[in-house]
């Protein structure tokens, strides 16, 4: 059994802290570098589709140790999985709205910088924050109403005049790259809160429900190749265009997706706010580094207004891990009193 939150060590969780923000940041890093650099542009939705393979392999192995036995595996798998047709089905809605999700941040950062991009996906915030208010029947405090406002103001400067970057030759449209995290963002805060209800509202492992999850999800994206480059990747490969990058970026996408699920219980929200400001800065970086990125006073003051946000967004206040019953006032009741 996992040892309960507060017994854990501080050592541990900035352990926790350094690999979500390291994760976080390299991997905007790392796709950005292998959508504007590489002479064969690989097929994005060939990423995305062998992401969910390896999710899926994961979870399998993860569920094998939580169960102890591979006969136990079996039944978990037969009763759960193979025998559920119908959370199977519940479950394909979280992954046809992840796979657009994953698309959509490949096709922002072919068109974004990666801190362009890294400041402006926190509008995920508050798009989480609404769909927690009108699906799982919880109310914000108005400070977290008012970092939501200053988070949108943040991003709204970073997009006035966006940080250009020199050394990228590729041609870019920043208008379809923000029209994708636009996309992305609704995807993240309708999925996420989508999966916590499903969590929340049975005994099922984690585990499982991942599993579930990423079987529909193998489905969606393989949809999602035949549509979008099916003709292309008959004539060219599955793998066209994989380099060592590549494949480096997919591991980051599959091992940190479930890093997260499994740590983020040992911290808390401020700890996760400051790893996301971490993640923008060091992603500031790499870009000027790499990318030969002109930061702008726009963009550094849009930047610091997201991390504080982020910040007092995280603030404790009263317990809204459960989920309650609307007793008293309808959601768009409670959405228009704060």
């Amino acid at each position: 059994m996992s040892p309960p939150k507060e017994n854990v060590s501080l050592l541990f969780k900035l352990y926790c802290l350094t690999v979500m923000t390291l994760v976080a940041a390299t991997y905007t890093v790392a796709l950005r570098y292998t959508r504007t650099v590489g002479t064969e542009l690989y097929f994005s939705t060939t990423a995305v589709c062998i992401t969910e393979v390896i999710k899926l392999f994961l979870s399998v192995g993860i569920l094998a140790k939580e169960t102890g036995s591979l006969a136990r595996l079996i039944t978990s798998l037969k009763e759960n999985v193979f025998g559920s047709p119908t959370e199977l089905l519940k479950l394909s809605v979280p992954s046809l709205v992840y796979g657009l999700q994953n698309n959509m941040a490949f096709v922002a950062l072919s068109n974004l910088d990666a801190a362009v991009y890294q400041v402006t996906y926190q509008l995920k915030i508050p798009c989480t924050a609404l769909c927690t208010v009108l699906m799982l029947n919880r109310t914000l405090s108005k400070l977290q109403w008012f970092s939501v406002f200053m988070l949108c103001g943040g991003v709204t400067l970073v997009q006035w005049k966006p940080a250009q970057a020199t050394k990228v030759q590729v041609e870019q449209n920043p208008w379809l790259g923000f029209g994708a995290i636009a996309v992305a963002v609704l995807c993240s805060g309708f999925a996420g809160v989508y999966f916590e209800k499903v969590l929340k509202s049975s005994d099922t492992s984690l585990w499982v429900r991942n599993i579930q999850m990423y079987l529909s999800g193998i489905v969606v994206t393989l949809f999602g190749v035949y549509m979008s480059d099916g003709a292309q990747v008959l004539e060219k490969g599955f793998f066209y265009g994989y380099t060592y990058y590549v494949w480096f970026v997919i591991f980051l996408a599959s091992v940190g997706g479930l890093y997260t699920s499994v740590v983020v219980k040992y911290t808390d929200n401020i700890m996760k706010g400051f790893s996301a400001a971490a993640a923008i800065v060091l992603s500031t970086v790499a870009s000027v580094a790499l990318f030969g990125l002109q930061i702008t006073v726009t963009f550094s003051l849009g930047a610091l207004l997201v991390c504080v946000s982020i910040y007092l967004y995280g603030l404790p206040r009263q317990d809204t891990t459960k989920i309650q019953p609307s007793e008293t006032k309808s959601s768009k009741e409670r959405l228009a009193t704060v």
